[in-house]
């Protein structure tokens, strides 16, 4: 692994980390953020780095918290370190491919962002799998949610394709 690849990686686990760190701490002081007034409600949290599902899940929820954070001068470039992290080469150029084309995010398919996301399984073969992001825009009784399948590579977790779910 050559010096600027483990910086990079080095930079993504660090600035993921921080990430997680910063949104997790006001929810277990019991405090909440100017965007998350409900902070509080989430009591715990677990993962497991080796499951490509969770994988996929912890890139969501560090992504969505960096595109979010438009408060944040070291937001963008998170972002960024983020994608280069978590998605392959390939992928990254057909998500930059896609917001030149249709000017939005291409993680996000969208030009704003989520209020809430999840992740689940959906299966896997020929050595990927595949998760199902759901991703809910409003608030209320009728939220708006759009859907993402994403792929990945079983063998580095390595996001590999995603694209809107039919």
């Amino acid at each position: 692994m050559s010096v600027h690849n483990r910086k990079v990686l080095l930079t993504a686990v660090a600035l993921t980390g921080g990430l997680t760190l910063a949104a997790v701490t006001p929810a277990l002081a019991g405090t909440g953020t100017a965007h998350t007034p409900r902070a509080a409600a989430v009591s715990s949290a677990q993962g497991d780095p080796r499951n490509a599902a969770q994988h996929v899940a912890d890139f969501y929820g560090a992504y969505i918290d960096a595109v979010w954070a438009t408060d944040d001068k070291s937001a963008g470039p998170a972002a960024k370190a983020l994608r280069g992290f978590y998605l392959t080469a390939a992928a990254q150029k057909k998500v930059a491919a896609f917001e030149k084309k249709e000017h939005a995010d291409g993680i996000l398919f969208a030009q704003s962002v989520p209020v809430k996301w999840q992740v689940a399984y959906t299966g896997s073969g020929a050595g990927h799998a595949t998760s199902r992001v759901t991703l809910t825009w409003s608030d209320g009784k009728h939220p708006e949610i759009s859907r993402i399948d994403v792929q990945s590579d079983l063998k580095t977790l390595k996001i590999t394709d995603l694209k809107p779910a039919r």
